[in-house]
């Protein structure tokens, strides 16, 4: 049964009510760049029913069922110890431990994959792609995030002294490359996208700078209290495809 026609399947949450529910800890402070992630997910995220949904590396934020909150969530990860992460209990969640790269399901078995903030970890991305293109269901669609090929942390070099070396946050991160262009998805996946927006701006970059910087968890957030004008302001006047750090992109898998 396609998603379209899925009896008692729902639509994606609200944008209001998704954002309230950021995960991420002090979310308008030190995660303010995650309510950022989650509003161009939410944009490019299409609005119709899903029934069964498959997370890739979903760890502990379990942000696809935020986003659908009806659909059956199977969350597949390597790490084990988050099986019990409350995200990854209750009704309508699984979890499964397993390699991106070579997924333990039958082909065209869910309306719809996400894989948000992945790829850029995993070392046989070309793989993970095919997989999780082999396991949708026509009509489906792929959701995706990545930072872009040209992150760069801290974005404001005058930061420098205050913030980690960018090689010890993403080993920290384990991330295995930098980041993708548009282009670079879209030859991953193997066809263009049909929507992208970015998100993590050159204004509201100081935010994310200042969250992952040296200094105490208390000044941080003083800072980013201090600049949250321009934070919002930032945010407020962010579009789609305005210049952006991030990117969020989904892909149709078209029937035949």
């Amino acid at each position: 049964m396609s998603a379209a026609t899925a009896p008692g399947a729902a639509a994606k949450r609200s944008l209001s009510s998704f954002l309230s529910q950021n995960p991420f800890p002090q979310p308008l402070t030190l995660g303010f760049f995650f309510r950022e992630k989650m509003r161009a997910i939410h944009r490019i995220a299409p609005n119709e029913p899903m029934e069964r949904l498959l997370e890739i590396g979903g760890g502990q934020s379990g942000l696809s069922k935020l986003l659908y909150p009806d659909a059956q969530v199977v969350n597949v990860d390597l790490d084990v110890a988050v099986r019990r992460s409350p995200v990854n209990l209750g009704e309508q969640r699984r979890f499964v431990c397993g390699d991106a790269s070579s997924l333990p399901f039958a082909d065209e078995t869910f309306d719809a994959v996400t894989a948000f903030d992945v790829l850029e970890h995993i070392p046989r991305h070309d793989l993970a792609a095919a997989e999780a293109w082999r396991v949708l269901r026509p009509g489906g669609v792929l959701l995706v995030t990545t930072p872009r090929s040209d992150w760069r942390y801290p974005f404001y070099p005058a930061l420098r002294r205050i913030c980690p070396p960018e090689e010890q946050l993403m080993n920290e991160w384990g991330h295995v490359r930098r980041g993708y262009s548009l282009a670079e998805l879209e030859a991953l996946v193997g066809r263009p996208c049909d929507e992208w927006a970015t998100f993590i701006s050159p204004i509201t970059a100081l935010a994310h700078d200042l969250a992952f910087s040296r200094l105490s968890k208390r000044v941080r957030c003083v800072l980013l209290i201090a600049i949250s004008p321009l934070t919002w302001a930032g945010y407020a006047v962010h579009r789609a495809h305005a210049r952006g750090t991030e990117t969020a992109a989904v892909w149709r898998k078209r029937e035949g």
